[in-house]
């Protein structure tokens, strides 16, 4: 899909110093890629989570000399 992007150029500069990336629409690839895994990783989180019935699993500990 084609799109026009209207895009900060000492941004653009950076994210391909940074990244070696010379190719924008690759960059900006990578770029969409990375906000989804963010974006994904931070719902993830304030999901929370809790398993009250849950059993922990028994911890090794170290043998002491």
């Amino acid at each position: 899909m084609r799109t026009t992007l209207a895009l900060d150029d000492e941004l653009l500069a950076e994210a391909q110093e940074l990244t070696g990336l010379t190719e924008k629409s690759a960059l900006v690839r990578e770029a969409l890629k990375a906000l989804i895994q963010r974006e994904a990783a931070r719902r993830l989180a304030l999901l929370g989570g809790t398993e009250p019935d849950l059993e922990l699993p028994p911890r090794r500990r170290a043998a002491i000399a």
